[in-house]
């Protein structure tokens, strides 16, 4: 039970994101914001990034949200954002988060 996020198809992203997550009251839709501080993207100087791909079993979830944060000139992280549209959508997405917290050794905090 493996789950990746990369950049570009075909190559894992090391760096752990933060995550934080919204969600209406209805449960029916909400956003998942992605916070990759000095990536190994970033690392390398790849900035051919066209979306976010979160790879599992399942097959693929993919936002194009996806935005470089630089000080300096220099990037120093990245931000994507995964909008939920639905509650397939969010039992989706919180099915590859369990396998992504599985996978990177990962835990949950609740605020």
């Amino acid at each position: 039970m493996m789950a990746d996020i990369q950049f570009i198809r075909g190559i894992n992203e090391e760096i752990v994101p933060d995550v934080r997550l919204t969600r209406a009251k209805d449960g029916t839709n909400g956003k998942a914001y992605f916070t990759f501080d000095n990536p190994k993207i970033v690392q390398e100087g790849n900035l051919e990034i066209n979306g976010m791909y979160m790879v599992d079993e399942e097959g693929e979830i993919v936002t194009r949200e996806v935005n470089a944060k630089f000080i300096n000139g220099q990037a120093t992280a990245i931000e994507a954002t995964y909008t939920i549209r639905s509650a397939a959508d969010w039992d989706r997405f919180i099915r590859f988060m369990d396998r992504y917290a599985a996978t990177h050794g990962l835990g949950l905090n609740q605020s």
